[in-house]
């Protein structure tokens, strides 16, 4: 590659998106959202009426689709889907329990992978998900797997939604994550594992930017072994 990939996997609230923002900062990356892309085109098929079951319709959508990024410098990075702005729409817990639908499609899926490798091709970056590291960027220069307990895990999501005005039940969110692990990790597209070569990392007890300094730390002595390599 001539760009630089670094890749964050793991499953839902292992801090994968606040970690991916921070060390792309850090880095002087560009920061890829890939869920974000998943969640769009959900939101999409949602407002079309589109059968998400129906493989052939998705991939008829996703063709006629266009998803984007933008870096707002008072909000972060934004996502436009065919350029409206849906950055909250994205979130909402009916897209999210909707979105295994489009991402255990194996034709979507190659749609996406052609969007994300495409984008890192272009630019260094950091890319969070569940198949980076595996699937999207086998060849990535860095790989980071990050999880924490299930407790943690289900905490941090709940304070998220309660931070953005959501009334969440907790036992009910806690069953829903139980779920979405499952489908992520048996799916047959591309599900949830670690790559052999990528860096486990347990966040159960680590904030984001102790995170962060582990990630950066891994980073600089690849790049300080290789330079050494070279003399």
């Amino acid at each position: 590659m001539r760009t630089t990939v670094v890749t964050i996997d793991g499953p839902a609230g292992a801090g994968k998106s606040t970690v991916a923002k921070q060390l792309a900062k850090r880095l002087h990356f560009s920061y890829l959202d890939t869920g974000a892309m998943y969640r769009a085109l959900t939101l999409k098929a949602l407002r079309a009426k589109v059968k998400l079951e129906d493989e052939s319709a998705l991939v008829a959508l996703a063709k006629k689709t266009s998803i984007d990024f933008k870096e707002d410098p008072r909000q972060g990075l934004r996502v436009l889907l065919d350029g409206e702005d849906v950055s909250e729409a994205i979130r909402q817990v009916e897209v999210t329990n909707q979105t295994f639908y489009i991402a255990r499609a194996p034709r979507v899926r190659e749609i996406m992978v052609d969007w994300q490798r495409e984008i890192g091709t272009k630019h260094n970056v950091v890319v969070e998900g569940r198949d980076i590291g595996t699937v999207v960027f086998p060849q990535a220069t860095h790989k980071f797997y990050l999880d924490a307990n299930f407790e943690e895990r289900a905490r941090r999501r709940i304070k998220e939604l309660e931070e953005k005005g959501q009334n969440v039940e907790a036992e009910k969110l806690k069953q829903e994550l139980k779920e979405r692990d499952t489908k992520d990790m048996t799916r047959t597209a591309g599900p949830l594992k670690k790559a052999d070569d990528a860096v486990f990392i347990d966040s159960t007890d680590l904030t984001a930017e102790q995170v962060v300094e582990k990630m950066s730390e891994r980073i600089k002595g690849h790049k300080v072994s290789e330079s050494q390599g070279r003399k």
